[in-house]
């Protein structure tokens, strides 16, 4: 029998969010994991806790990631506004 579900809102209770961020957080990660492996993805994971720690995951190295994301806003950029050449 599969669990009930539950209101999607910020959990009140400090002890109980903490518990929370950290399960979730760490079936995320799971999840990246396992997309990279399973469809030979290059997977990077970025997270910020309330407290302000941060949490990161990556496939390769962050900084290869954060790179190839970079690159290729930057193609996505330049194909949304194409420079005319002729004059």
């Amino acid at each position: 029998m599969g669990r009930g579900k539950i209101e999607i809102k910020k959990i009140e209770i400090l002890n109980s969010r903490q518990v929370t961020f950290s399960k979730r957080r760490n079936g995320l990660l799971k999840k990246a994991k396992e997309l990279s492996i399973l469809c030979d993805a290059e997977v990077g994971v970025i997270t910020f806790s309330s407290t302000g720690k941060v949490y990161q995951w990556s496939s390769t190295s962050v900084e290869h990631t954060l790179s190839r994301y970079n690159k290729g806003m930057e193609e996505d950029h330049s194909q949304e506004h194409p420079i005319n050449l002729q004059t």
